[in-house]
């Protein structure tokens, strides 16, 4: 999948099998990324299906490896970046996670759909918003423990995760009044995002909102960002924000709300 990052191994090498610099690591990621090999035109849907399926399975083994507590093993040279170090000590998280509640929180007994929802029911407080939660999940680590925990938390709110990726939900049309999607699209390019919103237009009741984030390739921490996350086994599509909004704009969205964060920009949209 990565020219010269050989991530069964996680050392990014040169053709004599020598480890690179880390100045080298970084522009060998990021030219990599701005070839987006998926953005190509192809004849077929069924074509663009299997490639996103592809890349989904891709982004489901990097997440389950994580979820599982599985060793990455990676260059020196990255473990010596302060990205990397924030990232083993767990604290990146918390700098990077997009808030989705402050621009859009779930309300009672809304009907809420959470795509790419990881274990969110049991960090966030969807007991207090007293909101129906229902998500939607590629890792199926994350999927079965939130589905063995999640009604023993709460039975009434949680209504269970299904298994699948964003572009195909299990859900019925017009059944919901707010979709989140958060900490994934980047991993896919815009015309899987386009596919994406159409299935949450689908699904959202008339009136309803999608939240949702994008990365800001702006960010000073972008590029950093990528090169760690192409390392752990997920290969990250460095967009323009005007890219982003155009495609959105295109699907027939409309922008009601945005908040910028320090690597993620925030969402709400109105169909």
């Amino acid at each position: 999948m990565f020219p010269n990052i050989h991530i069964a191994t996680g050392y990014a090498a040169c053709g004599n099998n020598e480890l690179v610099s880390n100045s080298e690591v970084i522009k060998s990621s990021v030219d990599l990324m701005s070839k987006k090999p998926s953005q190509t035109t192809h004849p077929s849907n069924a074509h663009h299906a299997d490639q996103w399926h592809e890349r989904v399975a891709q982004v489901s083994y990097r997440f389950n490896r994580e979820y599982q507590r599985q060793n990455f093993e990676v260059p020196a040279e990255l473990q010596a970046m302060p990205i990397y170090q924030e990232w083993l000590a767990g604290i990146l998280s918390g700098r990077i996670v997009s808030p989705f509640w402050e621009i859009a929180q779930p309300q009672k007994n809304q009907q809420c759909l959470d795509i790419g929802c990881g274990v969110s029911f049991l960090i966030y407080p969807w007991r207090d918003w007293q909101a129906l939660f229902y998500g939607q999940e590629v890792s199926n680590f994350a999927r079965d423990t939130l589905n063995s925990r999640g009604s023993q938390l709460n039975s009434k709110l949680f209504k269970g995760v299904e298994l699948g990726p964003a572009h195909e939900l299990n859900y019925p049309s017009s059944q919901f009044d707010l979709a989140i999607a958060t900490g994934f699209s980047c991993y896919y390019p815009l015309e899987y995002w386009s596919a994406v919103l159409q299935q949450v237009k689908r699904v959202l009741k008339p009136g309803g909102h999608f939240v949702f984030d994008v990365l800001n390739s702006q960010q000073p921490l972008a590029e950093d960002w990528a090169v760690l996350e192409t390392y752990l086994g997920a290969e990250v599509f460095l967009e323009s924000i005007g890219e982003w909004e155009t495609t959105v704009k295109a699907t027939g969205a409309k922008i009601v709300a945005q908040q910028s964060g320090e690597l993620f920009d925030l969402y709400k949209v109105r169909f």
